[in-house]
């Protein structure tokens, strides 16, 4: 495909994929169309990357559709002075829009493969507010916390303290949660040093990987 096509194709998953399901965050919708979503994902693959689900990037890992993140980055509500720290680096995607969102992303991912790989996209992508750590997620990175906002790209059982001890007063945070037979998506809000939850809707994510048996 030629760079007009893949343009093109973002323009229609905007409109099929997050427009026509609810997205209304046009400051959101603008960076969709922009972030070549082709480059996070193996050559072979380039082809499918706009369509309405998620595609292997290796070591048992995914890049989720398209909707699913733009609906946890809708929820995340990240302006562009917030800090964010964000579980999972994965392919890279979904750490480049946030760099276009906030101020500084710090994303942690536990498998260095991937992250090296996510380190050099972003770097021929000339996004250059990202700090990448090679580590255990659901510990956070408490050098650089608190942070405005947290976002977890896999499913744990619960919510590691750590995060929401590193999470600021009023930030938010976006993770799925997993319950008996199914996966749901939460929003967190702290208050007063508490984490009020909400259901988004249920979802389908990795397992988060994490040395903390807790979490298994």
């Amino acid at each position: 495909m030629k760079s007009d096509e893949y343009r093109a194709a973002r323009e229609q998953m905007v409109a099929e994929q997050l427009i026509a399901k609810g997205i209304k965050d046009q400051r959101l919708l603008k960076i969709f169309r922009e972030i070549p979503r082709h480059l996070f994902v193996d050559s072979f693959m380039e082809h499918l990357a706009y369509k309405e689900y998620p595609l292997p990037i290796g070591f048992n890992q995914t890049i989720s559709q398209p909707y699913i993140i733009a609906l946890m980055l809708e929820y995340l509500q990240v302006e562009p002075e917030n800090t964010v720290l964000e579980i999972g680096t994965g392919s890279g995607y979904q750490t480049a829009l946030l760099a276009n969102l906030g101020k500084t992303v710090y994303t942690v991912e536990y498998i260095s493969e991937l992250s090296l790989k996510a380190q050099s996209i972003l770097l021929k992508l000339g996004i250059a507010n990202v700090r990448f750590k090679i580590g255990d997620g659901a510990l956070g990175w408490s050098e650089f916390a608190p942070f405005d906002r947290i976002i977890v790209s896999a499913c744990g059982e619960f919510i590691p303290h750590q995060l929401i001890y590193q999470l600021k007063e009023n930030g938010r945070l976006v993770m799925p949660i997993k319950k008996e037979s199914y996966q749901v998506l939460i929003l967190g809000v702290k208050h007063n040093n508490r984490l009020i939850q909400r259901k988004i809707k249920e979802c389908e994510f990795v397992p988060l990987i994490t040395t903390n048996k807790k979490q298994n």
